[in-house]
């Protein structure tokens, strides 16, 4: 990473960053994806219904029961390159999760903002999206660049249904509808290779295309990271993933043993032994 890799992030809410991860995180993800996709864990989702095309397959904290996510979201370069991204000077983990879209899956997911969807505030949470597959820009994820500065929130939906997260009644924008007016946006997608990502901002918004290629997979991971300005935050309604036993409170900071600390790495306590990983009384569900 470079200075001006940060100064793109800041400016534009998303940064594309290349050859950060070495093949063997891909290939101990790509083993831990297989996995999920035979045994798909407790909160994994569907996303098309049985009369749409193709295999569109999204599930959420992998690491909670798979060892190579767990390996990667620890001992990996991610948690540090979420530090220098974002500035901060610690990194805490939130949450991991996989967005499958197999050959012929021409469904989209939808134009969102991440960080309504969760119990965060603070302005220190970022996204890293990594393709295990090689990706074609017009099967990428795509982001609205500078989006995080609209000073917008918008309502969550359910990527299979559409639902709303939250009451109608709910401080929460309408989404606009990005995808009928392209042209009055800043829409910005990458060509991308395995050990390639994507850092994006909590707020800025984006979607992905469905995948219609006739023979490549778009297999990716995605995990939410937290700096030293991110505090739990009440919400009109439940949060997806619903997190419960961590005991925190509004404005309480998101850093201890149900969110543990990744960045910077001490002599201490592994992260993978923290109560989120070992205590079966915090739940989570969606």
């Amino acid at each position: 990473m470079t200075e001006g890799d940060v100064e793109t992030y800041e400016r534009d809410g998303v940064v594309c960053l290349r050859r950060v991860f070495a093949r063997h995180w891909i290939e101990l993800l790509a083993e831990g994806v297989e996995k999920d996709i035979r045994a798909p864990g407790p909160l994994h989702t569907r996303q098309q219904t049985a009369a749409e095309p193709g295999f569109f397959l999204t599930d959420f904290c992998m690491a909670q029961r798979i060892p190579e996510f767990r390996e990667f979201l620890f001992d990996s370069p991610a948690a540090e390159i979420a530090a220098r991204t974002m500035r901060s000077q610690r990194i805490n983990f939130f949450y991991d999760a996989i967005w499958v879209k197999e050959q012929g899956t021409p469904k989209r997911t939808r134009w969102h903002q991440d960080q309504p969807y969760y119990p965060i505030d603070g302005t220190q949470m970022s996204v890293c999206w990594t393709p295990l597959d090689p990706v074609a820009r017009d099967v990428c994820l795509e982001l609205v660049r500078g989006s995080h500065r609209w000073q917008r929130w918008f309502q969550p939906e359910l990527t299979r249904s559409g639902q709303d997260l939250y009451p109608q009644d709910s401080p929460y924008e309408r989404m606009p509808d990005i995808e009928a007016e392209r042209g009055a946006y800043d829409i910005v997608a990458f060509d991308m290779e395995p050990g390639d990502c994507i850092m994006f901002h909590g707020l800025t918004v984006h979607g992905a295309p469905g995948n219609t290629s006739p023979e490549r997979r778009r297999r990716a991971l995605s995990v939410v990271w937290l700096g030293d300005d991110a505090v739990f935050a009440a919400r009109p309604g439940p949060v997806r993933p619903f997190f419960e036993g961590h005991g925190l409170g509004p404005g309480d900071p998101l850093d201890g043993a149900y969110f543990p600390r990744v960045w910077p790495r001490t002599g201490g306590q592994h992260p993978s032994r923290s109560a989120r990983f070992t205590d079966p009384a915090l739940r989570i569900s969606i």
